[in-house]
């Protein structure tokens, strides 16, 4: 009789095995919400089970069962995505690794730790050896080191030391076949880079090792200005200039300070705001800068300050910006956009002009994996249909400018198809029956010469 994924938990009666059908709806989305377009195309996938294994053999007896009975396996962390990577397409087993977190080490500026740590967790343990992560998102307080290498891209820190695609930033990654007698593998470099944003369909990570940084007692600053190219020109300038130290510079265009109704008395009506994480000692460059652009500081807050409010300015940032305007308009969506090094700020004011009114600029500034100073895009959109949504990425395409459609769950989709062939050949490697997140990876199908709906075989009770 062949084994389904609601048969499972007989098989493995010691593991922590999650069947309320409310509870494994919930496991099996993430904020995918934020596009209408797929909270439409993912309405009603769901996984058949969950299971939250602690250990790694817990991990393994899940894998092997799976991997034996053909069934499913899609992995997830605290499900902070935003392009329904935790949401099954296929049914099957969600494995849920957010109870594997277990601080592993520091040694001088790199640290280890299991794949379901929370990064705010991660960071609190490596302060104390003088270093913090080189990057955090906005969702830091909950989002997993293993859900941010399978699904993110960088955050705060980024304007420094680039994404996590950067070489240098991710130096190993320990993971586990999908096979009825699993192998645990240790990848270094390049090669670990072929398990990164691939929504985990290649590959089970069971931990990481990433290169640190020194840790800052950040001041937290918002700097708002009257004039739209008075904000951005200071954003760019204070964000490239080498001699002050910072690690988060985010532009927001009016009218989306409007939408931070928790900051509202720091933030003028109509106004543009930047928002800013700067060590102590280039506070006094970074104000001087400010007032150079006829822009006035509304905000402060020290890092003791920060640490005790329990409320940081990381949390209006990045993708928190959209989960912000969203609470208060649910007429609204987001595209994301990587800017011509280049030529940035010129696309930029173009971009402003051509769609003001309809598009709200979000800029988030950083360094790319290559080192060049850049800002990257997380625009605010006043949705009215697909069509239109489809048409103004064409209008940033066409003004040079790239596109990460956030509004597509195919890992080639999101990444205009520019997908390493590599990637696949990890997934012959890691999951020779392709059963991590199937539907997925549009490229092992073809590889495989397989229709994504035919295989594998959704299995029930």
């Amino acid at each position: 009789m062949t084994t389904t994924a609601h048969q499972l938990p007989d098989l493995l009666p010691g593991l922590d095995w999650i069947a309320d059908p409310l509870r494994v709806g919930r496991l099996s989305q993430d904020f995918a919400w934020f596009s209408p377009v797929l909270k439409r195309d993912l309405a009603g996938k769901r996984g058949d089970i969950a299971v939250r294994p602690r250990t790694e053999a817990e991990i393994r007896q899940v894998v092997a069962a799976c991997a034996s009975a053909g069934i499913p396996l899609t992995v997830r962390g605290s499900g902070t995505g935003n392009y329904g990577q935790s949401t099954p397409l296929h049914g099957g087993v969600i494995l849920d690794l957010s109870g594997y977190n277990a601080f592993g080490w520091v040694r001088g500026g790199v640290g280890r730790a299991q794949s379901g740590i929370r990064l705010a967790d991660f960071d609190a343990q490596a302060k104390p050896h003088g270093q913090e992560l080189r990057w955090l998102p906005s969702t830091y307080r909950s989002a997993t080191l293993g859900g941010l290498f399978g699904g993110g891209f960088g955050g705060a820190g980024s304007i420094n030391h680039g994404p996590l695609a950067a070489p240098g930033n991710v130096l190993a990654v320990r993971a586990m076949t999908v096979e009825p007698e699993p192998q645990i593998i240790e990848l270094h470099g390049p090669e670990a880079m072929l398990l990164h944003h691939t929504y985990g369909t290649n590959g089970i990570v069971l931990e990481l090792e990433v290169a640190l940084a020194p840790a800052v007692e950040w001041t937290e600053c918002i700097a708002t200005f009257d004039k739209f190219d008075d904000a951005l020109e200071f954003a760019d300038r204070f964000g490239s200039s080498p001699g002050l130290e910072k690690k988060e510079v985010c532009f927001l265009a009016a009218p989306i300070p409007q939408y931070f109704t928790s900051l509202a008395e720091h933030l003028p009506a109509d106004q543009h705001a930047v928002l800013m994480l700067v060590a102590p000692h280039s506070e006094a460059g970074m104000r001087d800068m400010v007032a150079q652009h006829c822009g006035q500081i509304t905000y402060r807050k020290t890092a003791d300050e920060v640490a005790g409010s329990h409320k940081t300015l990381l949390e209006y940032t990045w993708n928190h910006t959209t989960l912000h305007a969203l609470k208060v308009d649910k007429g609204l969506t987001y595209i994301q956009s990587g800017f011509n090094p280049m030529h940035r700020l010129k696309q930029v004011k173009a971009l402003e002009a051509a769609l003001k009114g309809e598009v709200m600029m979000h800029l988030e500034f950083l360094r790319t994996k290559e080192g060049a100073f850049n800002c990257s895009g997380l625009q605010i959109i006043r949705y009215t249909t697909e069509e239109r949504l489809n048409q103004i990425m064409q209008i940033y395409r066409d003004h040079g400018v790239q596109i990460n459609n956030p509004h597509v769950y195919i890992v080639e989709d999101g990444k205009q198809n520019h997908l390493d062939p590599a990637v696949v050949g990890m997934k012959r490697r890691f999951d020779p029956q392709g059963l991590l997140n199937p539907g997925k990876l549009r490229s092992w199908y073809a590889a495989t010469q397989l229709a994504p709906e035919t295989t594998p075989a959704r299995q029930t009770a």
